[in-house]
């Protein structure tokens, strides 16, 4: 009975610490993603460079079966620069581009959607034309075509 408190206590305990380790190292590694983003930006990198950076080291420092996504690693790095406001005032001006406009990305998408599809429609108009020339071609023969015979 004594052993079976024991394992009950030390499994409550790694149970309790163990989200709080992964927590704060998550903390950190947004933190300091932050910071190679903002760094970056301001020594005159380009977007695609820092975020490159950054994201491989939030990446990195994750760890686990489940990788951190793009989307949520821009948004650790955007809570990082708004909670350290102080610390990263002048980061805020490169936020923008962490985060695209989605309504012109949604209306990019439909208008190349719109020009595949106008794209099958002409070429089905095409091959349907093709169709019916074909057709009408066979109706007529060889002789009737023959424009010197008398």
């Amino acid at each position: 009975m004594q052993r079976f408190k024991q394992k009950k206590l030390i499994y409550l305990t790694l149970g309790i610490l163990t989200p709080l380790t992964l927590t704060t190292s998550n903390v950190n590694a947004s933190s300091f993603g932050a910071e190679i983003f903002c760094t970056m930006r301001d020594g005159g990198n380009d977007h695609e460079s820092s975020w490159d950076a950054a994201y491989t080291y939030i990446k990195k420092q994750k760890g686990g079966i489940f990788k951190v996504s793009p989307k949520q690693g821009a948004s650790q790095i955007t809570e990082t620069v708004i909670r350290e406001r102080e610390k990263f005032s002048y980061c805020v001006e490169y936020l923008d581009k962490l985060h695209p406009n989605r309504k012109l990305i949604r209306d990019l998408q439909k208008e190349e959607e719109k020009k595949e599809q106008e794209f099958k429609d002409r070429e089905n108009k095409r091959k349907r034309l093709e169709k019916e020339l074909e057709e009408t071609n066979e109706e007529f023969t060889e002789e009737t075509l023959d424009r010197y015979s008398y």
